[in-house]
């Protein structure tokens, strides 16, 4: 908070305090389901992330192009799109109609089906990598680039960016401590923790102070921090990150499991980026469970080598029993082919700026010395006049009062805005008509909490 604060913190309590009575009172079914549902979940829920990420916990009831309802009737226009997993809306007639053609001819052999080649080659078209696998999730994806780079460097540690978001994995779910990483939550290991080497983003000197050791694995960073609202990468930030990835004899890979919503071939392809990996996941936005991971023909010959098998010589620990199933595969083809194309991805990123736009707007119309993030379909507020160029920075606008009372305040008039550290962001079924009401919203909320 800024010594000239312009949000009325006064106002802002109360607002959260009569819009949170008002939500309560608009969902007494998705309350009772809750209360006997913990009979048989904690917390009432199949996974904790779905209480834990909105304080108003809803029942979802079914969803339709940009929205869904809930067991109470009422309607969310989706501006988190579940965390990126369905950029591409709700009800998708291309993905149902894969999803069942699919099923229908059996959903998993434990073996490659037709379409895996026509994935695989769109990707590496896209994508510039030539050799992909197929994972449940981008936190699968990232555990097996992480052991595929230790066994080929022989070294253990992996370097990462404070702000940074790899999965709910133990190198990952990590914060600089006194004497080194040290886990971030609970019942993941302080062991494997100290493994993983912490430096800030944006900072190549701090990195290569930490390479310099010559224990460095992999250096694994996102495009563009997506966790803390949003960082973007310095111009030469990346590529002076790979070159030095292998100066000091790392391997170097982009999580893309956020940004490759961003563009089209995700910001690698964007930014014309060098790596030895490439991780991509949310199963590119269709709400289906996969991710995958390109990497270079180097390490697919390491991978050939030493594969993973039940006899003989001990193999790289990859793979999973449902990994690249009939579903997975038919999904990601329909969702290459015919919705992540680049007319889609013209189209909301328009949206994007009509978003970007109409949040700078309200800001200036209220002289705030804030400004709006922005990148591709992505935005957000920035609650101050700077962008972030790290975590730390970013923080600032991370006001938890700020964003819970915001929240809460769009959900009773129709908005899904849920998730704390993201920002909203176009899908492929939003309209301009949304992102414009969008932006009203945000515009009047602003009207009530400011002094």
């Amino acid at each position: 908070m800024q010594a000239s604060d312009p949000i009325d913190r006064r106002k802002l309590a109360a607002l959260r305090t009569r819009e949170d009575d008002a939500f309560r009172a608009r969902i007494p079914a998705s309350l009772g389901w809750l209360a006997r549902a913990r009979t048989s979940m904690p917390n009432g829920v199949p996974m904790a992330w779905m209480v834990s990420l909105f304080r108003h916990t809803v029942v979802a009831s079914h969803g339709e192009g940009a929205g869904f309802r809930d067991i109470d009737g009422n309607y969310y226009c989706d501006f988190n799109v579940s965390d990126l997993a369905m950029t591409m809306g709700y009800g998708n007639k291309a993905i149902a109609a894969a999803v069942a053609r699919a099923a229908d001819k059996g959903t998993h052999f434990m073996m490659p089906v037709e379409d895996t080649l026509a994935v695989t080659e769109e990707l590496a078209r896209r994508v510039g990598l030539p050799c992909w696998q197929f994972t449940l999730s981008a936190s699968g994806a990232n555990t097996e680039v992480m052991r595929l780079a230790r066994f080929v460097t022989g070294r253990t540690k992996i370097l990462v960016f404070d702000g940074q978001y790899h999965g709910h994995i133990d190198e990952s779910l990590v914060t600089p401590g006194d004497h080194g990483a040290i886990p971030v939550q609970l019942g993941t290991s302080a062991r494997i923790a100290l493994d993983t080497v912490i430096v800030p983003f944006n900072d190549l000197a701090a990195a290569e102070a930490a390479l310099k050791a010559n224990d460095i694995a992999l250096v694994i960073t996102e495009p563009a921090l997506t966790n803390c609202l949003l960082v973007e990468a310095a111009p030469g930030f990346l590529g002076g990150l790979h070159d030095l990835a292998q100066k000091y004899g790392a391997l170097f890979c982009l999580d893309e499991a956020h940004t490759f919503q961003f563009a089209y071939g995700g910001l690698t392809r964007a930014g014309n980026l060098a790596s030895d990996f490439v991780t991509v996941g949310k199963g590119l936005g269709s709400g289906v469970s996969f991710a995958l991971y390109g990497m270079s023909r180097a390490m697919a010959d390491a991978m050939e080598k030493y594969r993973d098998c039940d006899i003989g010589p001990r193999g790289l620990a990859t793979g999973g029993t449902t990994y690249g199933s009939t579903i997975a595969v038919a999904t990601a083809r329909a969702a290459l082919d015919e919705v992540l194309t680049p007319e889609g991805y013209d189209r909301i990123t328009g949206l994007g700026t009509r978003l970007a736009d109409g949040l700078d707007a309200a800001i200036q119309r209220r002289h705030l010395p804030w400004r709006a993030f922005r990148r591709g379909p992505r935005s957000g507020l920035c609650l101050s006049p700077d962008l972030p160029r790290n975590a730390a920075e970013a923080a600032f606008s991370m006001d938890a009062d700020f964003i819970d009372a915001r929240r809460v305040y769009m959900a009773n008039r129709g908005q899904w805005d849920a998730v704390f550290s993201a920002g909203p962001q176009a899908s492929f079924a939003h309209n301009a008509a949304e992102i414009d009401r969008y932006v009203e919203i945000v515009d009047a909320f602003l009207g009530e909490v400011l002094r």
